[in-house]
């Protein structure tokens, strides 16, 4: 008896963490869902109130936000990465087009798009917050398409020799062989991108272009009020509900898919110590979930088993369709040079016709001055992290103890620390050049740490006891055992972190607090003055050049390290 009157109050105490999950999916949903058919002010922006009061009602619709753009990213991530990993004439067009998307800064999206989402829906904010959402997709797609997109090229040789032996149809062996090797890197840019979603939230949310004014209720909207109206005690209410938010989000959510990710290690020997979570093994007792989920549960299971095999009349058609070698090999290798000169050419008309010479000599200053800074950053992120991440990945302990902790620094937007950037560098008399940069870091190092420790956290265990057994030395244990293992991943980390960095520029270079404003000078700082005052030609001017420097800084480093990784570097 005293063993079943202890079970139960456990028992009970799971059902009731399990509703109040539903009960707060369900609240979030509904939230989101009225806030679309809420009326739109014309003329001038909703009021945001500065009251604490309101913070956990635009915390709400703040995560909602951003979890309607993380489900956008995988379904893009889905369908973008395999079509680019499988087909090699797909691959060298996609890619460059990834890189060029990954280029375009959020302003630069918001700035072109939200017009064309408000005049969906005028009168109503559906189209004000279909523009949020893609806003902020624009910050999370990209690094999980890369992750999936590396994880399908360096799915290990032996196991997928396996998986056609057995004749499993390409529909099976997605879901049950590269699917589940790319979790542990898709999990961990999931977080990744949560992070980049707060950390451009001011900015999706207080939109402001040209004349076009629109604060959406969220804590984004609470920071750009409380910043223009020179508010400390509001920052700070801001900074206490984002930690709340990132806390809850990493214990509801990211920390069980940690935990869930283990499983889809490739292993030949048991881990020894594998990541644990609270909360996932409260709802996986709780017998309401288990009732809810098990057809779901079935019906996937029954989805990844099934041999789809497309129809015999749309196989015809699509080798009917095939585009000669010659040809997609000659689009293959033009792609970025086509990219790149259709760039070239919107800079050309944009000085001849609207602007001039003068222009594109400024923006192309400027753009050295911030490609300058990110390579800088990039490599001394990859100094510091590196290590830090293997280390850290190696040790599931150590993993979940910097898990929310690396969330939520790398999810602190750039916008909070505004005020005392400005407050050190005029105290100090310190030259805005120089250490605006520092904010830069906040959107580079955490692509890099985060990937690093997924890739560390991936790494077989079976080859971890080959290398201890070998005795081999410290040295070389770092150079021909570690570093190759999370190299690919690095790449990953590497690439995004420097798109990143770009992003981050149109936030660090040019800051503002109240009245006072300060600029380092930079393609950030132009793109944001521009954008502000709803200069389009000019805006036009600095999102190309942005993407112009992006796409030669892919095309000339981080493609050939990415089939250097592909080709020397996979489990095999």
């Amino acid at each position: 008896m005293d063993g079943l009157t202890g079970r139960r109050p456990r028992a009970l105490w799971r059902e009731a963490v399990a509703a109040l999950l539903v009960l707060g999916t369900l609240v979030a949903i509904g939230s989101g869902v009225r806030g679309l058919v809420a009326p739109l002010s014309s003329g001038h922006p909703q009021a945001i109130s500065l009251s604490a009061a309101a913070l956990p009602g635009y915390t709400l619709r703040t995560v909602t936000r951003m979890m309607a753009a993380l489900l956008a990213s995988l379904l893009f991530t889905l369908t973008y990465a395999p079509w680019a990993a499988k087909s090699p004439r797909a691959e060298r067009i996609l890619i460059p087009v990834l890189d060029v998307l990954q280029s375009v800064p959020v302003l630069g999206y918001l700035s072109f798009t939200v017009s064309l989402f408000v005049a969906l829906a005028p009168h109503h904010m559906l189209g004000a917050e279909l523009a949020a959402i893609f806003a902020i997709f624009t910050s999370q797609a990209w690094n999980m398409t890369f992750s999936f997109y590396q994880a399908l090229k360096t799915v290990p040789a032996d196991l997928d020799e396996v998986s056609r032996s057995v004749r499993e149809s390409a529909w099976q062996r997605f879901w049950r062989l590269e699917v589940p090797f790319a979790v542990p890197g898709l999990v961990w840019n999931s977080m990744m991108s949560m992070s980049g979603g707060w950390f451009f939230v001011v900015a999706s949310e207080a939109i402001s272009v040209g004349s076009l004014q629109i604060a959406l209720p969220g804590v984004g909207s609470y920071v750009a009020q409380a910043i223009a109206a020179h508010d400390l005690k509001a920052v700070g209410f801001a900074v206490v509900a984002m930690s709340v938010a990132i806390l809850l989000c990493d214990q509801i959510i990211f920390r069980p898919l940690v935990a869930w990710a283990d499983k889809f290690r490739v292993e030949q020997a048991a881990t020894v110590e594998a990541p644990r979570s609270r909360i996932a093994e409260v709802v996986g007792g709780s017998q309401l979930l288990g009732i809810a989920r098990e057809p779901i549960r079935r019906a996937l299971e029954r989805a990844a088993r099934a041999r789809f095999v497309p129809p015999a009349r749309l196989r015809r058609f699509a080798s009917s369709v095939r585009v000669p070698e010659p040809l997609a090999t000659a689009l293959g290798y033009c792609a970025p040079a086509a990219a790149g000169a259709s760039i070239a050419w919107v800079l050309y008309h944009t000085a001849h016709s609207v602007l001039g010479w003068r222009d594109v000599g400024a923006v192309a200053a400027q753009g050295v001055l911030t490609l300058w800074r990110v390579l800088v950053l990039t490599a001394l992120v990859s100094v510091v992290w590196v290590p830090i991440g293997i280390l850290v990945g190696l040790r599931p302990r150590w993993t979940q103890r910097v898990q929310p902790l690396a969330q939520f620094l790398a999810a602190f937007p750039a916008n909070l620390l505004f005020p005392f950037a400005v407050f050190l560098i005029l105290r100090f008399h310190l030259q805005p050049a120089v250490w605006l940069s520092a904010l830069m870091i906040l959107g580079t190092q955490w692509y890099i740490l985060f990937n690093v420790i997924a890739g560390a956290s991936a790494y077989p265990s079976d080859l971890r006891e080959a290398a201890a057994s070998l005795r081999v030395r410290r040295g070389s244990w770092w150079l021909a055992v570690m570093l190759p293992g999370v190299f690919p991943y690095y790449v990953t980390g590497a690439i995004t972190a420097a798109g990143g960095a770009w992003n981050a520029s149109i936030v660090a270079e040019a800051v503002r607090w109240g009245s006072t404003r300060l600029s380092g000078g930079g393609l950030g700082a132009y793109i944001a003055d521009r954008t502000l005052a709803g200069d389009f030609p000019r805006i036009a001017l600095g999102v190309a050049a942005m993407s112009l420097m992006v796409i030669v800084m892919n095309t000339l480093l981080w493609q050939p390290l990415y089939r250097f990784a592909a080709r020397r570097t996979r489990l095999d």
